[in-house]
């Protein structure tokens, strides 16, 4: 038995094209056939980028690495939502079958004044990176590896710790934060080290590094809107930025 030809669909894509942070940006349209309900979001980008190729117009920018749901770099808006509408979905994972044939999505970059638009749909995030260069990190001398399990750690601690770890700086808690604010980023770097014993010698210079760097990168501060977690692809509590803060405070104290 020979199956079927699979339905494909036909998308109009509205799109954020900006040559360069010095230009103005706009909106621009693109009518796309051919979308199978298996592509992912960035492969329909690879399609576009495709077509414009062939008409010797010049293809979108967007970041993107792995598309494995690992590194966090394919950042973008999808009808307005950090990563599309699928909760716990990097935009890598995000699948044509859960749009429908004829809809018209809109495409565009992280909006934050941390975040400056490079070109496109590709913006900077390295202010990710100094806060995690100002103290996301066990600096102490640890000697060599200890046996696995030498270091009593309560299993649900332990589990905790590894929940905030899994966040893959993607910054969509930014972008979805109607203050800008980078607190879960922040925080769940700070909680996930504060929670282990490795990370106890460094934890109030840590805290009080990273916050000030968040800070000075222009990052709004956190009001407890809850669209950060909403949006995280790897769902991780706010939970965490309440521990951040109790650390914060310890530090001053």
């Amino acid at each position: 038995m020979v199956d079927s030809p699979k339905k494909t669909m036909q998308l109009r894509l509205n799109v954020w094209r900006q040559a360069s942070p010095d230009q103005q940006g706009r909106f621009e349209e693109y009518d796309l056939s051919g979308v199978s309900a298996d592509m992912s979001f960035l492969e329909v980008l690879d399609l576009l980028n495709e077509q414009l190729s062939a008409a010797g117009q010049v293809p979108v920018e967007f970041d993107h690495d792995c598309r494995e749901g690992i590194c966090g770099s394919c950042d973008l808006m999808i009808n307005g939502q950090a990563h599309g509408s699928q909760q716990r979905t990097a935009t890598c994972q995000l699948y044509m079958r859960h749009f429908r044939d004829g809809e018209t999505i809109v495409v565009e970059p992280w909006r934050a004044r941390a975040f400056p638009i490079v070109k496109d749909l590709v913006v900077d995030r390295s202010a990710f990176d100094r806060i995690l260069a100002a103290g996301g990190f066990v600096a102490v001398k640890t000697g060599s590896a200890p046996e696995a399990n030498s270091i009593a750690i309560a299993p649900d601690r332990a589990q905790t710790a590894f929940d905030y770890a899994t966040c893959i700086g993607c910054g969509a808690c930014v972008a979805a934060c109607p203050n800008a604010s980078a607190s879960l980023f922040t925080a769940a770097k700070v909680a996930h080290l504060a929670l282990l014993p490795q990370g106890h010698p460094e934890r109030q210079q840590r805290v009080l590094k990273m916050t000030e760097q968040m800070s000075a990168e222009g990052f709004g501060d956190c009001s407890n809107h809850g669209e950060c977690q909403a949006v995280c692809p790897k769902d991780i509590s706010i939970d965490a930025i309440a521990t951040m803060r109790q650390e914060y405070i310890k530090a001053i104290l």
